[in-house]
């Protein structure tokens, strides 16, 4: 079952014995966005912590939290781990429908998710229950469950590169993107393996709140704010010989020249390679090509200057070495699906629309 509209419409009853549960989250009008992970069987215990520890670090101006998180089970049972332990979590599936995001955690899909894309009536129905206006993210291969609903179908979407071929063969009509760290559908966000949720997570902090509560987060957690390349890059293969040389310094050297041309040829000089041997060690250690990755690092710088500056669309081009604003309108919207001008208003507020 992959379509959303055969989902079961009644939420399961708490597990016998459980006894009254508190209310879930603080009353409406706390301030704080409310955030509800989801363990389910055989959840991978460092992925279920990732979105409690990184939206915990975002704080506003007054050092006070801006999400308020909590963990849910279905029927609030206790959830096996794949570790070879269980967690006992103090909510049942409610919060999901309370929240105003969920968090679908990674967990070792069982053979009825991995062979034939079913999911368990009371998932189903827990997940039926949230409301259309909630955002949802998963991790690794919580991406699993969210395709088994039918919500992806026909939208972009990402797994751990490992999982990535029985994915496209269990759900035809999702799109799937293998290469990447996250995809943002603007609703329904799903993140690579692993560390990939802290990406993620970060990445839903800065479009919520800016760049630099989602820095000051990342500061928190000792990550960093932003990673460069996907996750092409941890995919298994050959590591290089020792005595090859590695193209970071080569990268940082870019980024502090952003507002230069900085053509091929200008990068492998730098590096002391030939343009075929560098581009072939830049994409191996970074997972996308050196003009990609500069494009990258430009709309990067663009989109910080344009959270935290005035400075106007033409001058935010030509610092960020786009050269012109056509031509990072161009850029920035085949990267994020806004203007620079709309994006500047997200962040900070209409007014700064006609900048």
């Amino acid at each position: 079952m992959r379509n959303n509209r055969a989902m079961a419409a009644s939420r399961p009853l708490a597990a016998d014995g459980c006894g009254p549960r508190r209310s879930t989250f603080s009353p409406r009008g706390s301030g704080a966005h409310r955030v509800a992970v989801l363990a389910l069987d055989r959840v991978i215990p460092f992925d279920l912590g990732i979105a409690a520890r990184v939206f915990g670090a975002a704080l506003d101006a007054d050092r006070q939290p801006l999400y308020e998180v909590v963990t849910c089970s279905i029927g609030g049972a206790p959830v096996r781990t794949d570790d070879g332990y269980s967690i006992v979590v103090e909510h049942d599936e409610r919060a999901m429908a309370e929240a105003d995001t969920v968090v679908i955690a990674t967990q070792e899909p069982d053979g009825r998710l991995a062979e034939g894309g079913v999911l368990p009536q009371d998932v189903l129905a827990a997940l039926a229950a949230i409301p259309d206006t909630t955002r949802i993210l998963t991790t690794c291969t919580g991406s699993f469950v969210l395709a088994a609903t039918g919500l992806l179908d026909g939208q972009e979407a990402t797994t751990h590169w490992g999982w990535a071929p029985r994915f496209e063969a269990l759900f035809p009509r999702v799109r799937m993107k293998p290469d990447v760290l996250f995809v943002d559908n603007g609703r329904l966000l799903t993140s690579a393996g692993g560390a990939a949720g802290i990406d993620l997570c970060l990445h839903v902090i800065r479009r919520d709140h800016g760049a630099e509560v989602a820095n000051a987060a990342a500061r928190r957690c000792v990550v960093a704010p932003w990673r460069d390349g996907g996750q092409a890059q941890f995919i298994q293969r050959p590591l290089p010989a020792v005595q090859e040389t590695t193209t970071g310094p080569t990268r940082a050297w870019a980024i502090e020249r952003l507002r230069d041309s900085l053509s091929l040829e200008d990068l492998a000089a730098h590096a002391g390679m030939s343009v075929r041997t560098f581009t072939r060690r830049f994409r191996a250690e970074a997972g996308i090509s050196p003009n990609q990755w500069v494009t990258q690092q430009r709309v990067d710088h663009a989109r910080g200057l344009l959270e935290t500056g005035d400075l106007p669309v033409e001058s935010v081009a030509w610092e960020s070495g786009f050269g012109s604003a056509a031509l990072l309108r161009q850029h920035f919207r085949a990267a994020l699906g806004v203007s620079p001008q709309q994006y500047r208003a997200t962040f900070r507020g209409p007014a700064a629309v006609a900048a």
